[in-house]
């Protein structure tokens, strides 16, 4: 598994090209939400979703909560 920062280092890179094809496209909720085969947010949702539970466990497991999902 990656650390924590390298991580956040993912997340935020994705949100600069996320931001960069808003800017340069625009965003309807179907580029979003099903954006289909080929399209340059396919599987975006759930790849920042799943690295966001990957912090989520690890800033948990740093804090000793005991919290697992």
């Amino acid at each position: 598994m990656a650390n924590k920062q390298e991580l956040i280092k993912e997340m935020l890179e994705m949100q600069k090209k996320f931001i960069a094809y808003e800017q340069a496209n625009g965003i309807r909720p179907d580029d979003y939400y099903n954006p289909g085969a080929g399209h340059e947010l396919e599987g975006y949702r759930a790849k920042y979703d799943e690295l966001s539970l990957q912090v989520l466990d690890i800033a948990h497991e740093e804090k000793g909560s005991g919290w697992k999902r």
